[in-house]
Parts: C-alpha cells; structure tokens; sequence
C-alpha cells in the first residue's frame, strides 16, 4: 500500500523529484567509472607479446620485501610480509638457465635480453625525428624464438654492424634490407645496416612495442649487463604438462629469487609500465572514488532535503490527518528506493562508456600504458546501484525526520514558517567544522605529496560539509552584512534581502554546492602550481651552469657528456639521472651525477656536512632535509637503499641539504645509479664554464637529438612537464568538479521551480515581469557572493596548510586570472540555473496560480 502511494506520489510530482534523480544517476554514473578505474588496477589483463611462444617465462623478483614478526601474549606471534615494486627491471644471473635446461621435459631454454634500442635519423638540422611512436627495444635475435619471430626478407644479424626490424617499424618508415639506420642505445648512437626484416609467425604484427634484433655479442654490449639477462623463456617438450613443469622450475630455483610466469602473468614480466601502472591506477581510482562517493552523499541528501522542504506542506497535512511518523518516514524511504533504482541503473549503464573514455584519455597522456586492458566487470555497476539506493534511503529518511516527528497540531502551523535548524544538525555541523581544522592542521605537517593529497580534498568536502550543516545561520549573516549594499540595486535589493534572511534553510542548501564546487575547484587548479613553483624555485636557485644539455630522444649519452669536457672554455660537465629507489619500502626520489667539478654546476644548498666528501667518495650519499628528518639520519650515518633494479646497498651521509622539491630527496653517484636503470642516458647535463653555445653545439655534431639550451629554457621545459604531470590530476577530479557543477545547476533551478506562488503573489501585487527576474538575478549574485566567500576561505586555509607542509612557506600559488575564470564560470552557472526556470515559472498567469493554489 506505501510503495503505490509512493509512486503515485512520483508520477503526480515529476518535476519534484526530476532533481533527485538527475543528481542520483550522476553519482551513479561517476561511482561506476572510478570503480571501473579500481577494478581494472587491480584485475586488469596485461596480454604479453614477444613472450606470446614461451608458456613459461622465468624472470627476476621486482619487488622489495619486508617481513616483520611480532610477539603477542600466550607465546603468540604475527607475521607480516610486505613487498613493493621497483622502478627499473631486475635482472637474473645467465646461469641460471644451466639449473634449468637439463630438467625432464625442457626442450629449450631462450635468455632474453631487453635493453633501450631507439631508432632516429639526422635531419638537415641535426635534430632528431622518432621513426617509432612506440617504445622501441633491443634484443638478441637469439631470442626471436619467444614470439616468434621469422625473416620474412634479408638475413639475420651475423656481425656487429647489422640489426634486425620487426615488419611493422619497416613499413611505418618505408625501410629496406640494406638501408642504414641510427640507433640509439645505452651508449653512443650508432649506425647499422638492415640485414633483414622480421614478422611474428601466425600473428600479427607486435602492437605495443618495436623490436629490433642484435647480434649476441652486440646485443650484450648494449645491454651492458654483463653475466646476466631479462628474462628465460622455457619451451617444453612435446606432451608436456605446463603446470607440473612450472612445479619443477620452481623447485630447481627455490633457493633463488627468481620467479616462474605462466599464462597472463607472462603480461607483467614483459610490460614492467603496465604492471606499475596497475598501482596507479588504484591509487587514483581510489582517490577518485572516495572523493566522489563524499560529494555524491553531500549533494545528494542535499537535493532531497531540498525536495522534501518543498513539500513541506503537503507532508504536513498528512501529518495533521493522522498519519504517523512511521508512516512518512516509509513513504518518504519508498520514495527514494523508487528513484534510486531508476537513477542507480540508468547511471551505472551511463558509467561504463564514462569508464572506458577515461581509460583512454589516461592512455593517451601516457598514465597508463595501451598494455594494461580495461576490465568492464559487473561488480563496479552493482556497488554504484547499492550505494545510490543505501544513498537515496539515507537521504530521504534523514532529510524528513524533522517533518515526520513534529505533532499533528503543529505541523500545518510550521509548514508555513521556516523553523531554524535543529540542534542536532547544529551539533553536528560544529563537529565536521572543527574535524576540518583538525585536517587542515595535520595538513601543515605532512610532508610527501602522497600522504597530503588525499587530506587535502577531504578537508575541502568536510569543510564544506560543515557549511551545508551550519548553512541558515551563515546565510542570515550574511544577510545582515549585505543588506546595505542591496539597497543600493534598487527595488529589487530589499526584497532579495528578506527573501534570503526569510529562506535561510532553502538559500543554504544552493550555497552549499557552490561552496564545494569554488572551493574544491581552487584547490584542484592551485595545487600543483604551488608545489611546481617551489620546486622550479629551488631548482633555479640551485643550478650554476652557464649551459644545459638537453635531448629530444631518450637521454643525453655519456660520451656526449665527454666531448663537452674536452671542449675549450669548459669547465665542468654533470650528468644527471633521475629515478626512484625504496629505503625500506618507502620509494624516494633519487637523481645521480657525476662527482668531477660538481661544485661548479650544482648547490643544493647544504645544512649540515660537506658536498666535498661526496665528490671524492665512491660510497657517498646526499640527502634532503625532510628524508634526512624521516629516516633520522645525519652526516656520517649509514643509509640503506634497494636501487632501481632492486640491488641493495650500503652508503654514508655526508651532506644534507635543503633544496629537496628542486633535486629529489636523494644524491648519489652517477656511475652508481646508471648501472641498474634501464635508460643509463642522462636526463640533462649541466655545462659550467665560457664556452658560447655555437661552440658547444658544433662539439656535438656527431650526437642526434642533443641540444645546449640556457638554464632558463630548461627551467621552462621543466614546467610543461609539470603541467602535463598536473593535467592528469585535473582529468581525474574534473568529473568531481563537474558533478558538482551539474548539482549546483540542478539545485538551483529546484530551488527557483518551487516559487510559482510567490512570484504569482509579487505579480498580483503590482511587480513586472523584470522586477522579478532582477529579483532573482540580485538573488543568485548575492548567493554566489556567499558561496564564493565561504569557498575561497575553504581554499585559502587548505591551499595555505598545504603549502607549509610541503615547501616550508606560508603562501601558495594562486593564479588570479584562473581564479577570476572559476568565479566567473560559477557566475554563469548560478545566473543561467536562475533565469531559465524563473522565466519558465513567470510565463504562467498569477491569477491561474492562485487559483489553483486555493
């Protein structure tokens, strides 16, 4: 009997509950995607390619381990494993396919080497063109088995001076056997010749990657891994068991760390991007997901508390003829199931294509690799419905508590006043607010850019939480502090007045979205220019060199960096590589240069130690203040790393320094780092002496793609690369943002919608159709005022807590134009969501208004 009530109730006031619906499907629709996002880091298929002949593929450990055990009562102990993944590939001892060639049902045993092999060309202005969108990587054609891979024209590589292309990089580029190609490698670019031309055997060409075939001897060279190899792929004998083979692998190498691959897990072993980008992705759909999961709950209860006050008095009659509390409140609970489940399924089916267009976005801003397969499972569809249905419940029953549990006698009377709000919902708006502060202050101390991302856009939601709870009586400040200048808009100043202190509860919940949308906006935008700024700062601050070497394609090779020595004028040349590596499982970043004439180039600004005892120590480390402050050492204390391939070693602080944004948290040697990463290229070079750039770039006619550039061009070069990092960021939380708006457009025009009767009365009392709308107008401005205000403060104080924690200084980045745009575009929203209904209302006649209302 109370559900067809229920939706009798519906189908009599679509225009009613068209708001809740909309917001409801969003929420759905946005929850959908970001677990979409979750799922497919979590589950996603990584589908292998050279690998694609080889059932069992045997690779190195890539992650770092810790297990700690501890002791309870009763003799009792716990133990925890945790492992993280490295940032470089490990690689495995060539011996170890001796352990394993010999087992029954091996047939063959295939090392594999993978190494950085980027194809470039000179052009008339010795700048460098990519013959391969994709990544590009070397091999030995001793491998070429693993796919396979077979000539389909030429001859294999049989000296040094020949390679090898797969089909799909020779017909991009329209190359032939015999032609010359430039490569670039982990050493000096060098030229080959095509000796032939290879495809993958009953498959099509290699989708994600180029390949490029070697000599063994050449391909070991350019490895430059001596004694050890990628990875081993195992071909069984006929008949073979792959399974039971796997279990005999494993227990040949059980004292090692070496592990066995079989099926999709084959995926990882070759796409070491995609498998860390599972981690991202997790990460960032968690963050998205979390975030919108609290602005969904914030929006939409709302929308219907907005709603339900609408129907204020129509819930009130049936209070006064009897119905009880229980009864409203299952009516008002059915309600809301009926439309969340509507709204829940029409937006997880809207979710899905949502899910999939970010997924390519992601890709095409190289977040996540083309590897990395988007999982579409049910689960995310199914977590969207039931929490849009637990949300609308929830809402609904929340929102009418306060109508529900008044007296019969009393409720006609009140539905034609607005109460103030109860002191339930006063205690718990105190509550958030001073759970803001408390994030805002936590905010201060932290640190890392991971730790305080999250704690920032929660403060934002709870803060704003806190003012959709508190919202009538700062709306009635308000009021009281804009009284005086509303007089001065006219004859519609006064009544926009009244209006606003006479609806407190009805303007708060308009403000409330507006406040979340300017504040969470701002907070978006200025982020990553605050903590890109400092970092550019510092790192401005801390550069010497009169000239920066800098590369189009994969690095600046070492031998480059050589010649710049030898060049007259020079003093001083630093290579630098950057990586990360893990100090225990925590990863910092680490970045590696050449310790000759270093003094010259680079000042980290040291606090504690000497830069002297760096350059002349193999096994010296420089460390940042806020690591140095983490991991509590100091000068003369011993750090501990796993490098980027997860090789540990042991090092001595001798310096601390204070520029940590600008250089990463830790300095080592060069020759150190480069050995275990994949790309030993350096990133840039800093070039110290007199030595004008003419003479420096004819010193490097040999080297493709490597530019000298001044400190300045690199400082801004540093920046793009910084705005395409924070792009991402805006992608993610832009569908926040634009639920957000897509609330505050919909509350609105609610919000205007329920006025029919008042503005028939201002009609019938002499007003114009343009003294209501100019009405209206002063209205929306006076609320984006308020929303504006309460926004940017949320802003500020967040912005400012971020800023000190991460830079050390109280003033973060804000872009004033930027700043201007939000405001403005939240002025469009609120005027527009304004107009359009209140001009839709207005087109009925008053007399017919009130006379329906009688």
């Amino acid at each position: 009997m109370m559900l067809r009530y229920a939706l009798q109730t519906i189908r009599d006031r679509k225009g009613g509950f068209l708001g809740a619906f909309l917001a409801l499907m969003c929420a759905a629709a946005l929850i959908t995607a970001c677990g979409t996002l979750l799922e497919t880091g979590l589950r996603g298929r990584i589908a292998t390619e050279r690998y694609a002949a080889a059932p069992l593929v045997v690779s190195a450990d890539q992650n770092v381990h810790r297990t700690t055990v501890k002791h309870k009562g009763n003799a009792k102990t716990k133990v925890k494993h945790k492992a993280k993944p490295v940032a470089e590939r490990a690689w495995l001892p060539a011996g170890i396919a001796d352990r394993i060639s010999n087992l029954k049902g091996v047939r063959k045993v295939v090392p594999e080497l993978t190494f950085l092999a980027q194809p470039v060309t000179r052009s008339a202005t010795q700048s460098v063109s990519q013959l391969a969108a994709r990544p590009s990587y070397g091999h030995s054609w001793a491998s070429a088995p693993l796919t396979p891979f077979a000539l389909v024209s030429g001859r294999a590589p049989a000296s040094e001076d020949d390679v090898v292309i797969d089909r799909g990089l020779a017909e991009q580029k329209g190359l032939k056997p015999g032609d010359r190609l430039v490569v670039q490698s982990t050493s000096t670019p060098r030229p080959y010749r095509i000796s032939g031309i290879a495809a993958p055997v009953g498959r099509g060409d290699l989708r994600q990657q180029s390949s490029l075939f070697f000599s063994t001897a050449e391909a070991e060279r350019l490895a430059a891994r001596p004694g050890r190899i990628s990875a081993l792929g195992v071909m069984p004998a006929p008949g073979t068991d792959p399974n039971r083979l796997k279990q005999q692998v494993e227990q040949a190498l059980r004292d090692t760390t070496a592990q066995v691959a079989t099926g999709d897990d084959r995926g990882p072993v070759e796409f070491l991007d995609a498998a860390g980008a599972r981690i991202k992705l997790v990460s960032m759909g968690g963050a998205m997901g979390g975030t919108s999961l609290l602005v969904a709950i914030l929006v939409v209860v709302g929308t219907f508390a907005l709603s339900i006050q609408q129907r204020h008095r129509e819930l009130a009659l049936l209070r006064a003829i009897a119905a009880t509390p229980r009864q409203v409140r299952r009516l008002l609970g059915r309600e809301a199931l009926a439309v969340g489940v509507v709204s829940g399924l029409l937006g997880a089916l809207a979710g899905l294509p949502l899910a999939g267009w970010l997924h390519s976005r992601f890709i095409d801003m190289g977040v996540v690799p083309a590897t990395l397969e988007r999982t579409a499972g049910i689960f995310p569809a199914c977590a969207a419905l039931a929490v849009t249905l637990l949300g609308a419940w929830a809402a609904a029953r929340i929102s009418g508590r306060r109508i529900a549990r008044i007296r019969p006698a009393e409720a006609m009377a009140e539905s034609t006043v607005e109460r103030g709000p109860a002191r339930g919902r006063i205690l718990a708006g105190l509550v958030l607010l001073a759970g803001g502060a408390a994030l805002v202050a936590v905010l201060s101390v932290l640190r890392t850019e991971a730790a305080a991302t999250p704690v920032t856009f929660l403060a934002v939601v709870v803060s704003a939480t806190a003012v959709s709870l508190l919202g009538p009586f700062l709306v009635r400040l308000a009021s009281v502090l804009l009284a005086g200048p509303l007089r001065l808009a006219g004859s519609g100043g006064p009544l926009a007045t009244a209006n606003i202190r006479g609806n407190s509860t009805r303007m708060a919940s308009v403000v409330t979205p507006l406040t979340l949308l300017i504040g969470m906006t701002c907070t978006v935008l200025f982020v990553q220019p605050t903590l890109g700024d400092a970092a550019r700062a510092q790192a401005h601050d801390g550069v010497r060199a009169a000239w920066v070497l800098a590369a189009q394609g994969p690095g600046v090779p070492s031998a480059a960096a050589q010649t710049i020595r030898r060049t007259p004028g020079v003093t001083a040349a630093t290579e630098v590589v950057r990586t990360t590596v893990r100090v225990g499982l925590d990863k910092y970043p680490a970045q590696g240069v050449t310790q000759a004439g270093l003094g010259r180039t680079w000042d980290p600004d040291v606090t504690s130690g000497s830069l002297t005892e760096f350059t002349t120590g193999p096994g010296a480390a420089a460390i940042s203040e806020l690591a140095a402050d983490r991991l509590g050492l100091h000068p003369g204390s011993k750090l501990k790393v796993h490098l980027g391939d997860g090789t540990p070693a042991t090092l001595t602080v001798v310096a601390v320094y204070s520029r940590g944004l600008g250089f990463g948290d830790l300095t080592l040697p060069h020759d150190l780092l480069a050995r275990h990463m994949d790309n030993p290229l350096a990133a840039t070079v800093l070039v110290a002496g007199d030595s004008g750039r003419d003479e420096l770039a004819a010193a490097l006619k040999q080297f493709p793609g490597v530019s000298v550039i001044a400190p300045a061009t690199a400082d801004r070069l540093q920046a793009d690369r910084q705005q395409e990092n924070a792009a991402v960021n805006h992608l993610a939380m832009g569908l926040v943002l634009a639920f957000t708006a897509i609330a505050v457009v919909n509350t609105l025009a609610m919000s205007v919608s329920e006025r029919i009767r008042e503005f028939a009365m201002l009609r019938l009392a002499g007003a114009t159709r343009r003294q209501v709308l100019r009405m209206l107008r002063i209205e929306a401005l006076s609320v984006l005022l308020i929303a504006a205000a309460l926004g940017s403060g949320i802003a500020v104080a967040v912005l400012t807590a971020f800023s000190i924690g991460m830079t050390g200084s109280a003033a973060p980045t804000v872009l004033p134009l930027v700043y201007a745009t939000v405001v403005g575009a939240a002025a469009l929203l609120a005027l527009t969501a304004t107009a359009l209904p209140g001009r839709l209302a207005l087109k009925v006649r008053p007399v017919e208004v009130a006379t329906s209302r009688q």
